[in-house]
């Protein structure tokens, strides 16, 4: 029998994180205070994030990292997790491509979320913070930041975008289970939630409008601290741990990958996958392509202008170089809400200037095709969000068809989807549609930006 899952025992749990940031050819452009336009230290971020997580995010000089301990017991509990041959899919499609997933659904939550949800929590917990709080989309994020919050004991509040706090009541049962509060946002109890629903009182919600209001509680609240679970560099740190587990679990198999895909939002789980393999072309000479694979919806890397934008509607946050679709950019109200945030990180857009990195948008019923083929294929019901890199994966499986390569194609599988069968329920039924943006809608969202 072909061996189909490649584990490695807890005692291969990484030791260290990977930042890319010290090792990128080209550095990104600074973070800059959005009040005296300077560029930012990390004690300028104290006052939001945890002091541990401001430092990491603005360090460029140290490639590893280390684990604390208390943490890497918490990854115990679910790692190391397995990499698995996806021979059912390369049968269905007949290519002579190895597919190969890492599966990143077996965590507690269901999702990669929690690889830096636990280091989070821990350093707020080691400062002495007893509040956190947070945005999320679909609920993997917001149902991480909870669990990890009830293993460091520490008081919880997650404004979830309206849409999916409708669309997705079992997410939001999730978290109240680990005991949090759970607010859809826009919500009357902030200024920034206040102002946006005076402009539109219909407003169904966008990450960059969560963000505002958990930015907002933290900065307004005592012993509170924001976190964040993408975009930023000390998340894509934190989510290292899969690309690192992966290189080894591809030796095991014998193998080195050609192609490395993950789902694109803000980059957490796309730099976890990636970044560990992107420091071999950088120093080592390898030629792995990277593909980032974002909705057609929302498409900052394919579509998007490269700029100073805040990361959320009301500009509370600093001003981050990136690919962006302007940060007031409402979009639409898809299944894949993870996917749904108006810009990408800093570290990810400046490797797409330099070409590492390609980007691909991907329509919502095609999303869904892969997603139901997966299922059948290999016995999983992936999240919306990961059915995007189950596409690209299914597109460049294909092409080798064409061309008889054997190449080897690794990408994420980000979560399940078992808590979206609503989704999937309205896509047998038909009732899905595409809702493709264009670039003529995204220049008049920067040209209003620019106006306001």
């Amino acid at each position: 029998m072909k061996q189909k899952r490649f584990i490695l025992p807890e005692s291969e749990i990484p030791t260290h994180w990977y930042n890319i940031h010290a090792e990128m050819p080209n550095k990104p452009m600074p973070l800059i205070h959005p009040g005296t336009k300077q560029p930012l230290k990390a004690e300028d971020l104290y006052p939001i994030f945890c002091e541990e997580c401001s430092r990491q995010e603005l360090n460029d000089k140290d490639a590893w990292i280390e684990i604390p301990e208390a943490v890497r017991e918490q990854y115990a509990y679910y790692r190391c997790t397995p990499l698995v041959r996806a021979y059912g899919l390369e049968k269905a499609l007949g290519t002579p491509a190895h597919i190969y997933f890492k599966n990143e659904s077996v965590s507690p939550v269901g999702s990669h979320k929690l690889n830096s949800a636990l280091p989070q929590a821990y350093y707020c917990k080691k400062e002495g913070i007893e509040n956190i709080t947070t945005e999320t989309g679909a609920g993997q994020w917001g149902a991480a930041l909870s669990y990890a919050a009830s293993v460091f004991d520490l008081n919880c509040a997650v404004y979830q975008v309206k849409i999916s706090y409708e669309q997705k009541p079992y997410r939001r049962s999730i978290m109240q289970t680990f005991g949090a509060q759970v607010t859809p946002s826009p919500s009357m109890s902030t200024r920034a939630g206040k102002d946006i629903l005076t402009k539109d009182p219909s407003h169904t919600g966008s990450l960059g409008t969560a963000i505002s209001e958990a930015v907002e509680l933290a900065t307004q609240t005592p012993s509170c601290k924001y976190t964040l679970g993408s975009v930023l560099n000390h998340v894509a740190i934190h989510q290292s741990v899969i690309g690192l587990e992966a290189e080894k679990q591809m030796a095991m198999a014998g193998e080195y990958p050609d192609i490395v895909i993950g789902c694109f939002g803000g980059g957490s789980n796309f730099g976890g996958i990636a970044f560990p393999f992107m420091r071999h072309n950088i120093k080592d000479g390898k030629t792995t392509r990277f593909i980032a694979a974002e909705p057609a919806s929302c498409p900052k890397l394919t579509k998007g202008v490269f700029k100073y934008d805040f990361a959320d509607e009301s500009g509370y946050t600093p001003l981050l170089p990136m690919y962006t679709l302007g940060h007031r950019f409402k979009p639409a109200n898809i299944h894949a809400g993870g996917l749904r945030f108006h810009g990408a990180g800093m570290i990810v857009s400046q490797l797409i200037k330099d070409g590492m990195i390609e980007a691909v948008d991907v329509d919502q019923l095609e999303t869904f095709e892969a997603g139901t083929l997966f299922a059948k294929t290999e016995g999983i019901i992936p999240a919306p969000e990961s059915s995007h890199a189950i596409a690209a994966a299914i597109n460049e499986a294909k092409k080798c068809i064409e061309t008889g390569e054997e190449k080897v194609i690794l990408f994420n599988l980000s979560g399940h989807g078992l808590i979206d069968m609503q989704a999937y329920d309205r896509y047998i039924a038909g009732d899905l549609q595409n809702h493709a943006v264009s670039q003529e809608e995204v220049n008049a969202n920067i040209e209003a930006d620019k106006l306001d």
